[in-house]
């Protein structure tokens, strides 16, 4: 049995449009999902997908069907052989040279399905002889390459040695802001890609079982966010939440509108916060890019709104950047944002690229945010290396509310941010429970 599924994948040859995240929401194209009962939960398998790392491999155009099979008999006999999920990303980018395949299951799975999938395309490659050779490739995030390869290259050096392949892995310049995948090439027979497979993947699932147990002790640094859905580490790609899931994730009714070229603007149905970010004047070309490509790439990246807003004077040395998105928008849009300077060298090798962030806080939290005599926002500051103010005398605005200015590098400026916006949540469930305990005046007996 095979469904059809909304989940969007990257092909080798042409770059997808859109980000991998906000396909799977609801954007992309239909693709084929081939699943086996309980291979990745469900009623006979209970194990949890979200600490899954897939395996995914590449594979070429011309061989998709005979992997897929009549009715699609032969990819439910390799599901039902490997009790895995499989997913064939077939109809992502018309016209590409090859396809991603995604498979679901466990680490001996997997390699048994990789490896079914490669004698098919082997048989199919002498039959036609549309190809000489048909190498292994395997994708993977780019912050688990470094630990791949080992220091001096010994890691990929060893497994080249102990299967007799030869491995090359694409380069750096093929990464995009919303793309962080690698291609991991393994040349050699069947049996050689096979065992080199197998060694590979065990080396990438024990960087990315380390990077979730690193995620899981940063929940705790930065509370309210939701660090496995961010998407930008290791795990991004098997720990992204449903739909319908964790905050901050998108809808599948998310309208995507251009508005102007200072700014693009994703809507959302999550919560929402506002964050004011300034830049150094002369980098918001760099920031919004040629016609607004990439301020609209980082906006579809983010799940958020993005709006650089006009100056009050042109010599104005720093422009507002407006971010509106969930608390893990806001860590992506900023983020971006810090190694966008850094790339275009508007700060120095050596130098830390340090912003200025406004917040806004109800007038009644801001006195929890210093603290008695300071001493809140004086520990808020030894613990995030940010600089925290909470300017005196301001006018609180129509809602009630006041600017809260926090500078730093980006980790101590999201980590600030995080612990400010637990305080005023604290706040307003202090503030809920003394409004249900005021009892309801009783109406007066006629």
């Amino acid at each position: 049995m095979y469904i059809l599924d909304e989940e969007a994948g990257r092909d080798g040859g042409v770059r997808p449009q859109v980000p991998r995240w906000a396909s799977k929401m609801g954007t992309g194209s239909r693709e084929q999902e081939f699943g086996q009962p309980g291979a990745m939960g469900g009623p006979q398998g209970p194990r949890h997908r979200q600490q899954e790392l897939p395996l995914r491999i590449l594979v070429p155009t011309q061989f998709v069907g005979a992997i897929i099979g009549k009715e699609g008999l032969t990819i439910k006999n390799i599901t039902k052989q490997t009790q895995s999920k499989v997913d064939i990303h077939r109809k992502e980018n018309a016209g590409a040279t090859e396809k991603a395949i995604t498979i679901h299951s466990s680490k001996e799975g997997c390699s048994q399905a990789c490896r079914m999938i490669l004698e098919i395309m082997e048989k199919e490659a002498n039959d036609t002889k549309i190809v000489e050779e048909v190498p292994l490739k395997i994708l993977t995030n780019n912050s688990l390459v470094g630990r791949l390869i080992g220091k001096e290259g010994r890691n990929l050096k060893k497994i080249e040695q102990d299967t007799g392949t030869k491995i090359t892995i694409s380069s750096l310049q093929d990464l995009t802001i919303y793309n962080q995948e690698r291609t991991i090439t393994v040349r050699g027979g069947v049996e050689e890609c096979c065992n080199a497979e197998v060694e590979i993947t065990k080396k990438l699932r024990e960087a990315h079982e380390n990077d979730v147990a690193s995620l899981n002790q940063q929940t705790n640094v930065m509370p309210g966010l939701n660090m496995s859905a961010l998407g930008i580490f290791s795990s991004g790609l098997s720990v992204l939440p449903p739909a319908s899931g964790l905050r901050g994730s998108l809808s599948a009714s998310a309208n995507y509108s251009p508005l102007s070229q200072g700014c693009l603007c994703v809507f959302q149905t999550a919560e929402q916060e506002v964050v004011y970010l300034f830049v150094p004047t002369p980098a918001v070309g760099a920031l919004i890019g040629k016609k607004g490509q990439h301020i609209r790439e980082l906006a579809h990246y983010a799940g958020a709104s993005i709006k650089i807003a006009a100056p009050d004077n042109p010599d104005d040395p720093e422009r507002m950047v407006i971010i509106t998105g969930p608390p893990e928008g806001q860590f992506k849009a900023q983020g971006r944002i810090y190694g966008k300077l850094k790339e275009e060298n508007f700060f120095t090798a050596k130098e830390d690229v340090k912003l200025e962030a406004h917040i806004k806080v109800p007038l009644t939290a801001a006195g929890r945010v210093i603290g008695k005599g300071g001493k809140t926002v004086n520990e808020l500051q030894n613990l995030t290396s940010a600089e925290v103010v909470v300017p005196r005398d301001q006018t609180p605005d129509e809602n009630d509310e006041v600017f809260v200015k926090i500078i730093g590098h980006f980790f101590a400026s999201q980590t600030a941010q995080r612990k400010i916006r637990e305080i005023i949540q604290q706040v307003k469930q202090q503030e809920r429970k003394h409004q249900q305990m005021v009892p309801t005046p009783s109406q007066p007996s006629i």
